[in-house]
């Protein structure tokens, strides 16, 4: 086994589960490895370079949601003016908002059409067989978090069935973004705004796996707002952290406070939900035509509450998926420390509009339904238009029902496909609190959609009661709602009912931009965030001296007389361990044959912390240094050549970089989770 072909699996095409051609180090590409220079040594020291910053004149935040989207910048010149971007053509009755529908268009001949409400407007205005030529897709954001094995090649499906790659799909969103951000920087500027002056910012749930987030990167480099050469123009920044961001600057009056302890503008905490929420709204309303926000260079009152070393969590309530975050303040400048690792689940408002969809199908059949998609998407498009709206009435007081127009191509298309009508269904189905209305709708009891809501929101409300029984985070002092979902008073309700005697329950008022507007100002200054906890182990394939006894028999490997134990995973970091900003760790290696000139790295990682050799189950390659010596015969090396290997954690990227110390030859990698 140890005499294994020169080449190794390394030079194959994408690996497959561990088996004991797995490329060890000491077996690929024909050179015989590296093994750790005794005593290994740790060096944590925050690289100095980290604060060159390059200027840029602006900072544009793009929040790319599952189920909407939206953009806001600030001047660097003027920090404390938030702008959001400017009103969408479009909008829906019902639905007041300053971000439009993550939907997107693509012409039969899959070129780029059009972006949010035009792309629905337009798709719906089509004729349904021209239409089924065309390819809608909405709410596709999701798909970046249930795949599982996510590369480069990974396809989506439009509305009307035909696949798509989903790299493409993105890129052409945020470039839609980056042309209409442009245009609008340009307009205001009154004169032609470069990419090159701006600094972006793409927020990610934290939950997101490492490929997801570096896939979010890719994507943004194929739209041309930054490039691997110039990877600091963008940041990829985290959903929760930028709400924790925008939360320390809350005034009193900006946000609604859901707990019967204290009146807060005046307002008793029963009453809160319901009439603080409605004059919030109202005072946003009016400052809607008002765009800009202004962030006070100050900490908000609730944060002056707050002492070194309290503790608060946000929950990011969103259209896909639900963050949890636990953050700690440090004083003095208020940095932020991660508590505890980013947790949560697909618990979305997504959740709902699926229980619907379950309910439509138990009515009018599942063979129905499926059929009615496929041919008539644009219409389907618009019943779960319809869905949202009525979705946003729901509130746990509501008594009178809520009536869903069903589209007429539903009701007919049901008559051709059944041999009878909707309300004939419906009487049959035996459902007893969805109704059929005269006036051509499905009229539901407030029981029925608050029933909608109910698995959704128990699963969020159960991830919080696990998450409160950890240690860390029994000392909370204030749980702060955010994210779209967020503005659903069942949700609130449950929130507060479950945790209000628990912590202090925060609901900013302009919850849904929350989260875009935190992002600006990280955006701003980056290095707010001090202190986060990795989401993964990583390490190194090494060779070690093989020991009697310690070492696993089928991991001997001789060569030249010196026995070593191959495939071992030498650890620069685990899983959950704090980790600084900008940190550094350093390992020192030696080839295991002196007179190697080529040198191979291989980088793995893993989602658990005891990890002894790189086949181990759930270890992934994630990154190779290829360091060549060749050509520097010339230098006086010593018997022991040093190479130094550094892996430096960032924002949400990994850099990796070895160094022969000897004659100062380098090589960078970035960490890679798409290309293995």
């Amino acid at each position: 086994m140890a005499d294994k072909e020169a080449g190794g699996s390394d030079a194959g095409p994408r690996e497959t589960a561990p088996t004991s051609a797995y490329s060890s180090p000491a077996r690929s590409l024909g050179d015989t490895g590296i093994t750790p220079l005794s005593p290994s040594h740790i060096v944590n020291d925050a690289d100095p370079d980290v604060s060159e910053q390059q200027s840029f004149l602006v900072v544009v935040a793009i929040d790319f949601g599952t189920t909407s989207s939206g953009y806001a910048y600030s001047f660097t010149k003027e920090p404390e003016c938030i702008h959001v971007m400017r009103r969408w053509e479009g909008g829906d009755p019902g639905v007041s908002n300053q971000k439009t529908p993550t939907t997107i268009l693509l012409t039969p001949e899959r070129k780029f059409h059009s972006f949010g409400y035009a792309a629905r407007d337009f798709y719906h205005d089509l004729d349904p067989n021209e239409a089924k030529q065309w390819l809608y897709l909405e709410k596709f954001k999701m798909k970046l978090h249930t795949t599982g094995d996510l590369t480069m090649d990974t396809d989506l499906t439009a509305a009307n069935g035909k696949k798509v790659k989903a790299l493409e799909i993105f890129a052409y969103a945020l470039q839609y973004f980056k042309e209409q951000a442009l245009k609008e920087l340009s307009d205001q500027a009154g004169s032609e705004f470069e990419n090159s002056d701006v600094r972006w910012v793409i927020t990610v749930p934290a939950i997101w796996k490492q490929p997801a987030k570096q896939f979010m990167r890719q994507a943004a480099y194929q739209a041309g707002l930054a490039s691997p050469e110039n990877s600091d123009q963008l940041i990829i920044a985290l959903e929760p952290e930028a709400a924790s961001i925008y939360c320390r600057k809350l005034r009193l009056h900006q946000m609604i406070e859901l707990s019967g302890k204290t009146a807060v503008n005046g307002y008793s905490g029963r009453d809160t939900v319901g009439a603080g929420f409605a004059q919030a709204k109202e005072h946003i309303r009016r400052n809607r035509q008002s765009r800009t926000f202004l962030v006070e260079n100050v900490i908000g009152e609730i944060w002056s509450e707050l002492e070194e070393g309290d503790k608060y969590v946000v929950v990011d309530s969103g259209g896909g998926t639900v963050d949890l975050t636990v953050h700690q303040i440090r004083l003095p400048e208020g940095h932020l420390k991660e508590l505890y690792k980013a947790t949560g689940g697909p618990y979305g408002s997504l959740g709902v509009d699926y229980e619907f969809e379950k309910l439509l199908c138990k009515i009018f059949g599942e063979d129905f339904i499926e059929q009615f998609k496929i041919k008539r998407p644009a219409a389907w498009v618009d019943l779960m238009i319809a869905f949202e709206s009525r979705k946003r009435a729901a509130a746990p007081d509501r008594t009178n029902p809520l009536n869903i127009t069903l589209p007429f191509s539903f009701i007919d298309y049901y008559k051709k496909f059944r041999g009878h009508s909707v309300e004939h269904a419906l009487r049959k189905s035996n459902v007893d609190f969805v109704k059929w209305s005269s006036q051509g709708m499905l009229r539901m009891s407030p029981d029925a959609m608050n029933a909608l809501f109910k698995p959704t929101i128990d699963s969020i409300i159960e991830h919080l009661r696990d998450l409160f029984q950890k240690p860390e985070v029994s000392t909370v002092k204030f749980l702060f709602l955010v994210g779209g979902f967020a503005e659903a008073p069942l949700l609130q309700q449950a929130v507060q009912a479950a945790f209000g005697d628990k912590c202090r329950i925060i609901i900013p008022q302009d919850v849904g931009l929350t989260i875009l507007k935190g992002a600006v100002l990280f955006g701003l200054d980056p290095a707010v965030i001090k202190v986060r906890r990795s989401p993964l182990t990583y390490g190194v394939g090494v060779l070690n001296r093989y020991v009697e006894g310690k070492h696993p028999p089928e991991k001997l490997l001789v060569k030249d007389g010196t026995r070593w134990c191959t495939d071992v995973f030498d650890k620069f970091i685990s899983a959950d361990q704090s980790v600084a900003l900008g940190e550094l760790v350093k390992r020192s290696y030696t080839p295991a044959k002196p007179s190697q000139l080529v040198i191979v790295i291989n980088i793995y990682s893993s989602e658990h912390d005891n990890v002894s050799f790189i086949t181990d189950p759930g270890v992934k390659k994630c990154g190779t240094l290829r360091l060549d010596l060749t050509g520097t015969s010339g230098v006086a090396v010593p018997a022991r050549r040093e190479i130094q290997t550094l892996m430096q954690f960032g924002d949400t990227e990994i850099k990796a970089t070895a160094v022969d110390i000897a004659t100062s030859k380098s090589v960078k990698v970035g960490i890679d989770f798409l290309n293995y």
